[in-house]
């Protein structure tokens, strides 16, 4: 019994939604719309020329990177602004503009999260309530996804104040009072308590970082700890679980690398393991897409 690996990848591309869409790229920058602002963030990729480059001149605020790990300066065209409110579905969120280049979410993981509401609500329909982990859970429109659609959610970052964002956000979803358990802690540490437990869980997403630290120092190093991290988490599957979803952004690794690995740690299930990319497109129709994660997932069904 084995889980079947599809032979080919998968693009899964997010078009935008109300509060978010991808406006132009080229040049090594993207324009993008959050909610009523404008921003321009570098993305090396976008070697292609802008099909408006005046549009980029008025953008709200542009990010000047200052190093090639991701930091940098937000430049406003006018007053600074610090936090604003979004949405995707019912998910109510606080975005800002921090000084790594995002604006505390990651508009791509959209298609994921279409994904993981679909099957925890179609669940959720036959009575039941799925528990779903979701490890290195940052401020939390995932968690909140899985706990719209109907699931109980254990929410885990190992960051104190990205966890207490995720919360707020929560508040803000109307969410507060549904069943989910806000943990702060290294991912590692609690999942390998949660299998000596013997805790079990119908959907887990894992969405690790390259590189970080836990909570009392702890390094997180993705090739060196995954393979790892992702066999613990096979283990916490219940019998009758639905889904493992695994997404990474790091430069030297492939949706195929990360099928394989999610074979050999699934591989006591049946099953599908799905594979590829996520992609952001322009808005419009035949808008470019820029692909910027990579991700495996394997499904009971």
């Amino acid at each position: 019994m084995s889980p079947r690996l599809n032979p080919s990848p998968e693009t899964l591309v997010t078009r935008g939604w109300a509060d978010y869409a991808l406006l132009d790229s080229g040049n090594g920058r993207k324009l993008e719309r959050y909610g009523p602002y404008t921003v321009v963030r570098p993305e090396p990729q976008c070697m292609w020329a802008p099909r408006d480059p005046a549009a980029f001149d008025s953008a709200d605020a542009v990010f000047d990177p200052t190093d090639e790990d991701e930091a940098g300066r937000w430049r406003f065209a006018g007053n600074p602004i610090d936090t604003f409110p979004l949405a995707w579905r019912e998910v109510r969120f606080t975005s800002r503009f921090t000084p790594f280049r995002h604006l505390a979410f990651f508009p791509e993981q959209a298609a994921n999260w279409e994904w993981m509401h679909g099957r925890i609500e179609a669940a959720a329909k036959t009575g039941r309530r799925p528990r779903i982990l979701n490890l290195f859970g940052y401020t939390g429109v995932a968690s909140l996804a899985a706990a719209a659609a109907g699931a109980e959610v254990t929410h885990v970052d190992a960051s104190k104040k990205s966890v207490a964002w995720a919360r707020e956000n929560a508040e803000q979803s109307g969410l507060a009072q549904h069943p989910i358990r806000w943990i702060v802690e290294d991912a590692r540490k609690y999942v390998a308590r949660e299998v000596r437990r013997g805790s079990k869980y119908d959907g887990i997403i894992l969405d690790p970082p390259k590189y970080g630290r836990g909570p009392t120092g702890e390094v997180w190093r993705l090739f060196e700890d995954l393979p790892g991290l992702l066999t613990d988490c096979a283990a916490l599957l219940a019998d009758e679980a639905d889904f493992l979803l695994l997404n990474a952004y790091a430069a030297r690794i492939s949706g195929l690398s990360l099928a394989n690995l999610m074979a050999d740690a699934t591989a006591s299930r049946d099953g599908v393991i799905d594979w590829g990319e996520l992609a952001l497109a322009e808005h419009g129709t035949g808008g470019r897409a820029i692909g910027l994660s990579f991700f495996a997932r394997w499904a009971a069904s």
